[in-house]
C-alpha cells in the first residue's frame, strides 16, 4: 500500500502487527521500496532506544544487551511458575462465556442460565483464603522465606545451635503483626461493601412493592430507582413518573462526564396506566451479550400477549450501574447484575501492592544472604573441609544468618502503621484516610501524577462570566447594563409580544438565506437577540419543587406568570455549560419557565409569557462540536434556527467578521469555555422543504448519519453571528498553588479527562497546569499508522510543549508506534489526554510504569478513576460530589485536591527517608553482630559456635535495642514548613539515593569497622575468664547502637531521648538479672567500666568526627534551609 503524502512522494507501508508489550512485528506482507519507508523519517529515541520483537530495529536504534546467567535462568523459573499459576487458576475459575439473553419480566424461573449475584465485593480475600493468601504475599519476600527456612533447620539436630525461641519467636512475631494488620484492612474493606450491598431499593413483585437489598436484586427483577438514588444494576427503562416518558441521569460515577444524560422509557410499558400493569403481560427484552463499551446497547422489547408490540432498545433506554437518576422515579428491569454489568467490567480487579522500598530492601537482602554464604565459604576453606564439613558449612550460614535481620520486617512494618497514623491525624489534611498502610513510602518517591478533571481539579460548578456583542462586552459590574438594555427593549411597544426593534423583513420565497433590514443595529438590539438566543437554544428543563407545581400547566396570564416567578426552579441539562447558560438569562430577566419535548415559554422582564414550538432540535456531539434548535414562535409564527457551538466550527458558518478569533483568543486565555452563538430567520417555505429532506434523510438505511448531516449542513451557511459568551468551570481551592508546588517538586502533572478537548485544554490553562511559558501542542486527529507517523514527527520538533491528545488518537499511536509515543510523551512537562475511556486511564498508567520504571500516583472522585487508581503505585481518592467509590477503592482518601500536595511533600518524603534511615540502621544492627561472630569464630579455631546465647540474642534485637531504634520513625531533617515552602527538596527522593547501593556500603564499612574493634578490644582486654569477653564485648555492642541513632538523628524528638534513656535503664537491670550471663563482681568493677568506655569511644568517636568535618565542608542540601 502506497500513501501519497503532501510533498508528492508516494511512500509504501509496511503491514504492521502489534503484540502487547512486544512493541512492532512486521506481518507477511513487505514494502515494494525498502529504502523509502516511511519508518526512515525517525522519531525522537533515548540513547539506548526500543527493542523490536524480533530483534529487527522498527527506526534505527541500539541493540539493548540481553540477559544471561543467573538472570535469565531466574526469569525462565518466573515464567514457568506464573504460567502454572495463571492455568491452575483459568480452571478453578473456569466461567462459561457470556451469551445475549431473553429476559421476562418478573420471570427469574425463566432465565435460561445462572447469572452472578448484585454484589460490589472489594477484598482480597475470604476467610478460606486468607491465611495461605498473607502467608503467600509474605514468604514471596526473600527476607521472610529465609528466615522460615532458618527457623525450620533447627528442628534438624545437628544443625541447632541455640533454643527454638530465639529463631521462631521473632518470626511469628511479624507474621502475627502482619496478619493482624492485613485483618483490620479486610474488615474495614468488607465494611464498606457491605454498606454498599446493604442499600435498600423497591422491587414490584406479585405481593406488591417489597424492599431488597441491592446484593439480592436479580436478573428479571422490577426495580424502583428513585431521585438521587445510585441505579443498583444495569436495567432498561421502562416507566417513570415523568409525563413526558423521560428522566435525567448523572453517569459521572461511569464515565466521568458531568453533563445529563436523557433516558427514554420504553413507550409500550410508558403507556400502561398503573405499574402494576407490568406483571400481568406477557414481555420479555432481548439483551446482548455483557460488554464493557457504555456507549452502546442493542436490544428488543417484545409483548407476545393480546396487545403485541415491538420496540427496538438503544442506549438511550438503558439505565447502567452506578448512574444515579437525576429527575423523578424510574422503574426497570434487570438485565446485567454483578460482574456483567458495564461498571464492574469496565472496572479493573485491585493488585497487590508492593512499595518500591520493599522491593529494594528485598534485593539488599539477597546482597546480604549472597555474603552470608561467601563468608561460611571462606571460614571453611580457612577451617578445612575435614571431617562433616557441610554440617559445619550449614552451621556457618546459621551463624551469620543475623546479617539478614528478621526485625527488619518488624520494624518497618510498625513504622508504616505509625505513619498511617501520623496523616490520619494530620490538622491541616483533614478527614484523611490510609486504606493501604503498605505503600506509604511510595508517596515520598511520585515522579507521575495522573489527575482526572472534574470533581477533582474543578468544582464542577460552571459560572458565566462574560458576553461580548462585537462591539461591546459585558462582564462583572456591567452585567447590571444587560438587566437595563433588558428590560427596556421589552418595555417598547410590542408586535405580537416581540419587541417591536427586533422583527425581522422575511424573506423572498424560495431564497437561500432570508434577507436581514439593512438597519444598524443599537446596543438593545444586539443585547436582546443574544439573550434570547441564549435562553432559547439549549437543552435544558426547568424543574420545580414540589410535585404539584412540576405538573402545573402554565397559563398565559399575567396572574399565572406572577406565580410562575415566585417559584423554586432548579435545571436538568446534558451539559452544566448549558445550566449556566440559562441561570444567567434568568438573572438578567429573562427567564425559561417550562419545556417540554414539543415547546418551552420564556418569562420576560415585563411579566409577559412568550411560548416558542420546538420544531427540530440537533443535539450537541464530539464530532459536530455544535448543537442548534429550531423554534417558531407561537404569536407571529417566526420560525428560526439558532445555534451554539465551538469557535474552531462556528467561524466558517457564521457571517464575516472581524473580532471573532481575537476575543476568543483572549477569552481562552482567561480561561474560560467559549460558546459562539448564533441565529438564521427561515420562512415557512424554507422550512418545509428541510423538514422533508431531513426526514427522508432519518430513514435512510445506508449511511444514515452522513445524509442528515449533510441536510443540517444546508442550513449552517452564512449565519448571522450573536454574541460569544465566556463560562468558567470554578478551579478546586488552592488547585493552582498545588499544580506549581508538585511542578516544584519534580513531579510531572498528566490530565486524563472524558470531557472535549477544548475544556480540557480550557482547564489545563485556567488551573495552570501548563505554565505560561508553555506552549500547548494539540495532537491532530488520527486514525492510521501513516498519519500517527506524520503528527508523532511534527510532535518531535516541538520543544518544552505541553501535550493535548484524544484517547482515540493515542490508541492508535499506541498501536504502532507503543515505545516511541511514550517516549515523546513522558518527555512533555504536562499532558492532557481528553475523551479517555475508564480503562484507557488504567491503561496509560501501566504504559508510565513499564516504559519509565518510575513510580506514578493517580488521583480521581469518580466511579470512572476507580481502574486508573487502582492499577496505579498509589491511588489517591477524593471524597466528593461523585460519590465514595473512587476514595473507596484508593490507597489513600482525602477531601480536597490540594490535600494531595502536603501528602507528598511532607507525609510522603518523611515516610521514605524515615522507613531508609530505619532499615539501613536494623541492618546495620545485624551487620556489626555477625562481624563480631567473624572474628569470634576465627580467633578460635573457626569454631562453629555462637558467640551470644539464649536470651542475648533474643534481646539484643528487641528490648536492648528496639525502641531506640524505632524512634528514627519521628526524625525528621527539616519542618513541614520548609518542605513545603522549598519543593525541590522532594526531586532528591525520586533518584533513590536515601537507600541506595551506596549507602548501604557504607553502612556495611560501618558494621565491619565497629564490629571488628568491639570484638577485637575486647579480646584484647579481658583477663582470664571467657565471660569477660561476653560482658566487654555484648556491653560495647548495646552502648555503640545506642550512640549511632544518636548519631543518625537529625531533629530530636522527647520520645527519643525517652527511648534511649529506658533502653540503657532495662540493660543495666538486664547485667543484674541474668547472672548466668555475666560475673556480677567483674560489672561492678572499674575495670569493667575504663574498657567498655575505651572500646565504645573508638568505635564511634570517629563516625561522629566524620559527620562533623561533612556537615561541616559538604553539607546536605535541607540543611542550608533549617
Amino acid at each position: 500500500m502506497r500513501i501519497k503524502m503532501a510533498t508528492g512522494e508516494n511512500i509504501p507501508l509496511r503491514s504492521v502487527e502489534y503484540r502487547k508489550g512486544k512493541g512492532l512485528k512486521y506481518s507477511r506482507f513487505h514494502s515494494e521500496d525498502e529504502s523509502s519507508s516511511m519508518d526512515e523519517v525517525p522519531l525522537m529515541l533515548s540513547e539506548d532506544g526500543f527493542e523490536s520483537e524480533d530483534g529487527e530495529s522498527l527506526l534505527s536504534r541500539t541493540r539493548q544487551p540481553q540477559k544471561k546467567g543467573l538472570s535469565a535462568f531466574s526469569d525462565g523459573v518466573k515464567n514457568c511458575w506464573d504460567s502454572c499459576c495463571e492455568c491452575l487458576l483459568s480452571r478453578c475459575r473456569r466461567r462459561s462465556e457470556p451469551k445475549p439473553r431473553t429476559v421476562w419480566f418478573n420471570r427469574p424461573d425463566r432465565n435460561e442460565e445462572r447469572y452472578p449475584p448484585n454484589v460490589i465485593r472489594n477484598q482480597k480475600f475470604n476467610i478460606i483464603t486468607f491465611v495461605p493468601g498473607v502467608l503467600y504475599d509474605q514468604f514471596k519476600f526473600f527476607l521472610n522465606l529465609y528466615f522460615l527456612v532458618v527457623a525450620l533447620s533447627q528442628f534438624i539436630p545437628d544443625l541447632k545451635i541455640g533454643y527454638l525461641y530465639t529463631y521462631w519467636a521473632p518470626l511469628g512475631f511479624v507474621l502475627s503483626v502482619t496478619m493482624c494488620r492485613e485483618a483490620v484492612d479486610e474488615i474495614n474493606r468488607w465494611r464498606r461493601d457491605r454498606e454498599v450491598n446493604s442499600q435498600q431499593y423497591k422491587k414490584l413483585t406479585n405481593r406488591g412493592v417489597v424492599r431488597v437489598s441491592s446484593a439480592d436484586i436479580q436478573v428479571s427483577d422490577l426495580i424502583y430507582v428513585e431521585k438521587n438514588q445510585r441505579v443498583p444494576a444495569d436495567m432498561v427503562f421502562l416507566k417513570t413518573t415523568e409525563k413526558n416518558g423521560a428522566c435525567f441521569i448523572r453517569t459521572d460515577q461511569l464515565d466521568g462526564e458531568t453533563d445529563w444524560k436523557l433516558r427514554l422509557a420504553i413507550p409500550s410499558t410508558q403507556a400502561l396506566a398503573i405499574d402494576s400493569d407490568l406483571l400481568h403481560i406477557e414481555a420479555n427484552v432481548y439483551a446482548e451479550k455483557p460488554q464493557r463499551n457504555i456507549h452502546s446497547f442493542i436490544g428488543n422489547f417484545s409483548r407476545n400477549d393480546e396487545n403485541k408490540a415491538e420496540d427496538s432498545l438503544s442506549v438511550e433506554n438503558t439505565l447502567w450501574s452506578n448512574t444515579v437518576v437525576a429527575s423523578g422515579t424510574a422503574l426497570g428491569v434487570v438485565i446485567y447484575t454483578g460482574a456483567e454489568t458495564r461498571s464492574v467490567m469496565n472496572t479493573s480487579h485491585p493488585p497487590s501492592k508492593v512499595g518500591l522500598l520493599d522491593l529494594e530492601i528485598n534485593r539488599l537482602t539477597k546482597v546480604l544472604f549472597f555474603a552470608v554464604v561467601v563468608l561460611s565459604l571462606v571460614m571453611m576453606i580457612l577451617k578445612g573441609f575435614g571431617g562433616p564439613w557441610y554440617r559445619y558449612f550449614f552451621r556457618f550460614i546459621l551463624l551469620f544468618s543475623y546479617i539478614i535481620p528478621i526485625s527488619l520486617r518488624v520494624n518497618l512494618d510498625m513504622g508504616k502503621a505509625a505513619y498511617s497514623w501520623m496523616i490520619s491525624r494530620d490538622k491541616e489534611i483533614p478527614g484523611t484516610v490510609v486504606r493501604s498502610s503498605t505503600i506509604t513510602e511510595d508517596l515520598g518517591r511520585i515522579l507521575y501524577l495522573l489527575s482526572d478533571k472534574t470533581g477533582t481539579l474543578t468544582q464542577n460548578e460552571m459560572v458565566f462570566k462574560k458576553i461580548h456583542l462585537g462591539t461591546v462586552s459585558f462582564s462583572g459590574d456591567s452585567m447590571d447594563e444587560v438587566v437595563s438594555h433588558l428590560r427596556t427593549a421589552y418595555a417598547h411597544p410590542t408586535v405580537g409580544g416581540q419587541p417591536a426593534s427586533t422583527t425581522s423583513t422575511p424573506s423572498r420565497k424560495g431564497s437561500a438565506t432570508p434577507q436581514q433590514p439593512m438597519i444598524r443595529r443599537t446596543v438593545v438590539t444586539r443585547v436582546l437577540e443574544a439573550v434570547k438566543a441564549l435562553a432559547l437554544c439549549h437543552n435544558v428543563t426547568p424543574v420545580y419543587e414540589s410535585e404539584e407545581e412540576e405538573n402545573e400547566e402554565v397559563e398565559a396570564d399575567q396572574v399565572e406568570a406572577d406565580q410562575e416567578g415566585d417559584k423554586t426552579i432548579t435545571y436538568q441539562a446534558s451539559s452544566p455549560d448549558e445550566v449556566a447558560l440559562v441561570t444567567w438569562t434568568e438573572e438578567v430577566g429573562l427567564k425559561l419557565i417550562r419545556r417540554d419535548l414539543t415547546s418551552m415559554q420564556l418569562l420576560t422582564p415585563s411579566g409577559a409569557i412568550q411560548t416558542y414550538d420546538i420544531l427540530q432540535v440537533f443535539p450537541f456531539t464530539s464530532e459536530s462540536k455544535r448543537m442548534g434548535i429550531i423554534v417558531r414562535e407561537e404569536v407571529t409564527g417566526e420560525i428560526t434556527f439558532y445555534m451554539k457551538g465551538a469557535d474552531v466550527v462556528m467561524s466558517s458558518i457564521v457571517q464575516y467578521n472581524d473580532w471573532l478569533d481575537e476575543e476568543c483568543g483572549n477569552m481562552a486565555r482567561e480561561g474560560l469555555r467559549t460558546l459562539v452563538v448564533a441565529k438564521k430567520t427561515l420562512t415557512e417555505e424554507q422550512y418545509q422543504d428541510f423538514e422533508s429532506r431531513y426526514n427522508s434523510a432519518k430513514l435512510s438505511v445506508q449511511d444514515r448519519a452522513l445524509k442528515v448531516s449533510a441536510v443540517v449542513e444546508s442550513l449552517e451557511r452564512d449565519m448571522e453571528l450573536l454574541c460569544l459568551t465566556g463560562v468558567e468551570d470554578k478551579l478546586q481551592a488552592d488547585v493552582r498553588p498545588t499544580l506549581e508546588l508538585l511542578r516544584n517538586a519534580g513531579i510531572k502533572v498528566w490530565m486524563l479527562t472524558g470531557d472535549k478537548l477544548e475544556t480540557a485544554e480550557c482547564i489545563a490553562k485556567s488551573s495552570r497546569l501548563v505554565s505560561r511559558t508553555q506552549t500547548i501542542h494539540v495532537f491532530k486527529q488520527v486514525s492510521n499508522r501513516a498519519e500517527a507517523h506524520l503528527e508523532l514527527n511534527a510532535f518531535r520538533r516541538k520543544n518544552d510543549s505541553a501535550l493535548v491528545i484524544r484517547g482515540d488518537s493515542m490508541e492508535v499511536c499506541l498501536k504502532y508506534y507503543e515505545h516511541e509515543f511514550m517516549e515523546l510523551a513522558c518527555q512533555c512537562p504536562a499532558v492532557i489526554i481528553c475523551r479517555c475511556s475508564p480503562t484507557q486511564k488504567a491503561e496509560v498508567v501501566r504504559l508510565i510504569k513499564q516504559h519509565t520504571r518510575r513510580r506514578c500516583a493517580a488521583i480521581g472522585d469518580g466511579g470512572n478513576d476507580v481502574s486508573m487508581i487502582q492499577a496505579a503505585d498509589a491511588g489517591i481518592g477524593i471524597v466528593g460530589k461523585e460519590g465514595k467509590q473512587a476514595s473507596l477503592a484508593a490507597d489513600f482518601s482525602i477531601t480536597q485536591f490540594k490535600h494531595v500536595g502536603k501528602l507528598l511533600v511532607v507525609h510522603g518524603r518523611n515516610s521514605y527517608k524515615r522507613s531508609a534511615s530505619l532499615s539501613q540502621f536494623v541492618i546495620h544492627r545485624g551487620l556489626i553482630i555477625s562481624t563480631m561472630q567473624a572474628v569470634f569464630s576465627s580467633v578460635f579455631y573457626f569454631v562453629s559456635v555462637a558467640l551470644y546465647q539464649g536470651f542475648l540474642m533474643v534481646g539484643y534485637a528487641t528490648v536492648y535495642t528496639m525502641f531506640p531504634v524505632f524512634s528514627l520513625v519521628l526524625d525528621q531533617d527539616v519542618t513541614p514548613q520548609i518542605a513545603i515552602t522549598y519543593p525541590e527538596l522532594y526531586k532528591e527522593l525520586t533518584k533513590g539515593r536515601s537507600l541506595s547501593f551506596k549507602t548501604f556500603f557504607i553502612w556495611v564499612l560501618i558494621s565491619i569497622y565497629q564490629g571488628g574493634i568491639i570484638m577485637f578490644g575486647a579480646l584484647l582486654l579481658f583477663d582470664a575468664d571467657f565471660v569477660h569477653i561476653v560482658a566487654i564485648s555484648f556491653t560495647s555492642l548495646i552502648l555503640t547502637e545506642l550512640l549511632m541513632v544518636a548519631l543518625t538523628v537529625r531533629t530530636w524528638h522527647w520520645a527519643m531521648v525517652i527511648a534511649e534513656v529506658f533502653s540503657l535503664g532495662i540493660y543495666v537491670a538486664s547485667l543484674a538479672i541474668f547472672k548466668e550471663y555475666f560475673d556480677e563482681s567483674f560489672i561492678l568493677s572499674l575495670t569493667f567500666f575504663w574498657k567498655v568506655t575505651v572500646i565504645t569511644l573508638v568505635s564511634c568517636l570517629p563516625l561522629y568526627v566524620l559527620k562533623y568535618l561533612r556537615k561541616k565542608f559538604s553539607p546536605p542540601s535541607y540543611s542550608k534551609l533549617s
